[in-house]
């Protein structure tokens, strides 16, 4: 708190004193398909701009900032709302880092929508670098073909949504959902580390060695992984691990998992 007034009474100071401004809000933030713009002015894409009008409520000087899902962004001044069209001005580069040093890779066993879209939401959130929604023999959802396909924009556009928010400029690689069989052939020389969480008779993290820049977590279904797939996912060089006493759900535990990485050797320290 900030001391603003002292005072002699009775024998006393008598002092006032008021809390610190609150931090200033960050200007609200869109994604734009790359390229972003070389000139003066710019047009939102049409969905950015109902958002920042309709939904926002944004106005005529209004600061925001645009970002290219590459790692691109520029802060910006609304220069006209006309309709469905809002023009920017002023745009200047902005320059900041919002990516971990460590890639996080997250494979994620197909779950419920609900909870595929709340672990995608959060793992970009805190800054997961790669998402594989993975088919699991105990899965509750299984996806081909184009349900596959829309699923999969879906949670690209909640991709979006959190980058937006948590103030990324670079979306996370959202994979195709592919079986878990399949994929495991295909990380069998994958560089980095490859965790997977297992209960029982697993290390924690804190007595591995630090990833090599690269960190692979594995998570399986509400049910868990049969012994089977177990099996195979250490034969392709995952090591079984354990977070904490308790049994997580596995939306809990994909979002504990990433902290937990972040915390010991990304961004988090």
């Amino acid at each position: 708190m900030n001391i603003i007034h002292a005072r002699y009474y009775s024998g006393h100071y008598i002092i006032t004193p008021v809390p610190s401004p609150l931090p200033t809000m960050s200007a609200p933030r869109f994604y734009c398909p790359p390229p972003l713009p070389l000139s003066t002015n710019y047009e939102l894409p049409s969905e950015a701009a109902h958002h920042a009008s309709r939904v926002l409520r944004l106005r005529v000087g209004d600061a925001v900032q645009i970002f290219d899902g590459l790692g691109n962004a520029l802060d910006a001044t609304i220069n006209a709302i006309q309709g469905k069209h809002v023009t920017l001005g002023n745009l200047q580069t902005f320059i900041g880092q919002t990516e971990s040093d460590l890639h996080i890779v997250l494979a994620q066993a197909m779950s419920s929508s609900d909870k595929m879209d709340w672990v995608v939401q959060k793992a970009t959130e805190l800054g997961a670098a790669e998402i594989v929604p993975v088919q699991t023999q105990r899965s509750v959802a299984k996806l081909s073909g184009t349900r596959a396909e829309k699923r999969t924009e879906h949670w690209r556009n909640v991709t979006v949504s959190a980058c937006e928010q948590s103030g990324r400029n670079t979306l996370p690689q959202l994979h195709a959902p592919q079986e878990l069989g399949t994929w495991l052939k295909e990380m069998r020389n994958a560089p980095g580390s490859k965790f997977i969480l297992l209960p029982g008779g697993a290390s924690n993290l804190q007595s591995q060695a630090k990833p090599q820049g690269r960190a692979t977590l594995l998570i399986g279904p509400e049910g868990g992984f049969t012994n089977d797939e177990a099996n195979l996912a250490q034969q392709a060089g995952f090591i079984p691990i354990l977070l904490g006493p308790r049994v997580l759900r596995t939306e809990t535990a994909a979002i504990a998992g990433i902290a937990a990485l972040q915390t010991l050797w990304g961004d988090f320290q």
